[in-house]
């Protein structure tokens, strides 16, 4: 099992439901927990990221602030398109510190990968970091 950044695999966030230039959602997939994506405050949100090649996933983790409900959908096609429910979860408030929740993918095998933010304990969520296990 080999836990990894997603950008260390070649891939890229290609959607992403809201923008703020201080807190660009590229920050998702930097590696670091230090900088973040935050939402506009509106629910639900969603991220897109796109691997370089299909890729065989056990599990991620999302290390996130005030996220409550979310959904996890892969793709294998090459669009962003024909998503399948992997798993929906409810993470558990964490009070002044980062949530970091695995999420198992039961060895899917995806191109795409979406996550749909349904709610959040407070109006503003974030999302730090996102790692994979292949």
């Amino acid at each position: 099992m080999i836990d990894s950044t997603l950008s260390a695999l070649g891939a890229k966030l290609v959607v992403a439901s809201s923008h703020d230039e201080n807190y660009p959602p590229e920050n998702i997939i930097d590696g670091s927990t230090n900088t973040f994506w935050m939402t506009t405050g509106m629910f639900p949100q969603e991220f897109i990221i796109r691997f370089a090649k299909s890729t065989s996933l056990k599990a991620v983790t999302v290390d996130s602030y005030n996220v409550k409900d979310i959904r996890i959908e892969t793709s294998a096609s090459e669009a962003t398109n024909n998503f399948e429910l992997v798993e929906e979860k409810e993470f558990p408030l964490t009070q002044g510190r980062l949530q970091s929740n695995v999420i198992s993918l039961n060895e899917t095998t995806a191109t795409h990968l979406r996550f749909i933010i349904k709610s959040g304990y407070d109006h503003f969520v974030s999302v730090h970091k996102l790692s994979v296990q292949t």
